[in-house]
């Protein structure tokens, strides 16, 4: 069951809106929410006995890299 780390997940997504829309300096805050994604990616990949889940956890570490990188360029 996966329920708890979608919750989580859902939670993160929110969190990381509400930093973007505060603004200032919020490089290592995001830095900080990506590494709380990137716990529940991995967690949601050792859970899963599907494919498709396997598959979009292995998605979704990508995607969590690629705003890594790109907030690796904000203040």
């Amino acid at each position: 069951d996966v329920a708890e780390e979608l919750d989580r997940l859902d939670s993160h997504v929110k969190e990381t809106t509400n930093i973007l829309k505060k603004g200032g300096a919020v490089g290592r805050r995001l830095d900080f929410m990506m590494q709380e994604f990137n716990r529940e990616s991995n967690t949601l990949a050792s859970k899963s006995i599907s494919t498709d889940i396997t598959a979009s956890g292995v998605e979704l570490k990508v995607l969590i890299e690629q705003m890594r990188e790109q907030i690796q360029n904000i203040e």
